[in-house]
């Protein structure tokens, strides 16, 4: 079938299932964080934080990290991340199981986990161009990859909401703890032909200087980072809320609050199958600005929805919109960045992806305290929808511009 044709690379198909089984229990122990947090405590602050300190590290790392990738190998930094991610999510795990409920200490684990994402994640993208050996199907794999993420955010919360109600915190811990055993055994499993670079003689910070130069040069790249600049500091943070929507707005428990993050999951399985579908990345730009718009409405829409089901059918729609739009940008930055900058023009995606997350969720944990969940969602939906329109008309005259430019220099 044409929409798995990556999984003919056996590198690709190595990485595929572990990472599948391994994101499982990412998404179990993302929903037992949020959960375990707000049942101690009752704070809305409280959630925004952990959140924040979860993915703080990539606003700042990034591009650090994106310099360091691009000088060493790839292949190994990867093996180190997960290695050092198995870690925290066994003294997670301990930690629960002996009852220490301690907040700091989950804020500090958070924190760790946020500072390894920061380089594995701008790790794992820019590897993605070395599993696949027809570059034509590198679009596919980003696709196929989005799926999967986007299957383990419908599975983890499902299989974490039963866990938590039968058997409790623990196990989920547990679960993600042992989930990289499997994800480690494909690593090693794999044979990349990795290219080692030759050791830079230029200092990080010029090569951090280089990285930021080439992408504030290219304007399609970065109008594209803004617009997900955008959309991470003040739409995609709406689900830092969704704990208080399950709990206290629809009367609900842990297993409520997994119907809303496996909603938002099977809205973005449905996006990524369409793009993983797609024989062509021409219409990408198109693509991101119909998702935006889709993904801004949906947030509004569920700000308001005042039945359970209805506003799951929006977290649904949320999940379409967020997907498309993330991944249509990932792969534009993939498939247009030049090979030399590939892993730092991937670190300002992670950067205005993971990094504005967190700013944008204590952002939401303060404006629910401040005007209540309904409203400080309402908001962020409206953000949404202005900040797509300004992207659409900026490209309109980016657009016409060119255009003219054409005539002036046929005329000549």
């Amino acid at each position: 079938m044409n929409v798995f044709r990556s999984l003919k690379y056996r590198n690709f198909k190595l990485f595929f299932y572990g990472q599948s089984i391994s994101l499982i229990g990412t998404w179990m122990q993302k929903t037992a964080v949020s959960w375990l947090v707000y049942r101690l405590t009752g704070s809305a602050l409280l959630l925004g934080i952990v959140s924040f300190v979860s993915l703080i590290p990539s606003l700042i790392l990034a591009p650090y990290a994106g310099s360091i990738v691009d000088r060493h190998n790839r292949y190994r930094i990867l093996v180190i991340t997960q290695v050092v991610s198995m870690l925290q999510a066994g003294a997670f795990a301990f930690m629960i199981f002996f009852k220490i409920y301690n907040i700091p200490a989950i804020i500090g684990l958070s924190l760790l986990q946020g500072i390894v994402n920061a380089f594995d994640v701008t790790c794992r993208q820019s590897l993605m161009v070395d599993m696949v050996d027809d570059k034509a199907d590198l679009p596919n794999a980003i696709a196929l990859n989005s799926t999967m993420t986007n299957l383990a955010r419908i599975a983890g919360p499902a299989i974490a909401g039963i866990v938590l109600s039968a058997f409790g915190e623990d196990v989920c811990f547990f679960g993600n703890f042992l989930s990289y055993i499997p994800v480690l055994t494909c690593l090693f499993m794999m044979k990349l032909n990795t290219i080692v670079p030759v050791r830079s003689e230029k200092s990080i910070w010029t090569e951090l200087q280089e990285g930021f130069r080439y992408v504030s040069g290219d304007s399609d790249l970065s109008s594209m980072i803004l617009m997900l600049t955008a959309s991470s500091l003040f739409v995609i943070p709406f689900n830092t809320l969704m704990p208080i929507f399950a709990k206290d707005l629809f009367n609900g428990d842990a297993k409520t609050f997994s119907w809303f993050e496996s909603a938002a999951g099977l809205g973005s399985v449905i996006s990524a199958v369409y793009l993983a579908n797609l024989k062509s990345n021409k219409n990408l730009v198109k693509i991101m600005s119909i998702a935006s718009l889709i993904f801004g409405t949906s947030v509004l829409m569920v700000a308001y929805a005042g039945k359970l089901p209805f506003a799951l059918i929006f977290m649904v729609f949320t999940g379409v919109g967020m997907m498309a739009q993330t991944s249509a940008i990932n792969t534009y930055i993939q498939t247009h960045a030049i090979p030399a900058m590939r892993a730092r023009a991937i670190s300002y995606y992670v950067m205005a992806y993971q990094g504005m997350i967190p700013v944008g969720s204590l952002m939401a944990g303060w404006s629910a305290n401040e005007l209540g969940p309904r409203r400080a969602v309402c908001i962020e939906g409206i953000i949404g929808v202005l900040a797509t329109a300004l992207f659409v008309l900026y490209k309109r005259r980016q657009a016409a511009g060119e255009a003219v430019e054409g005539k002036a220099v046929f005329v000549k």
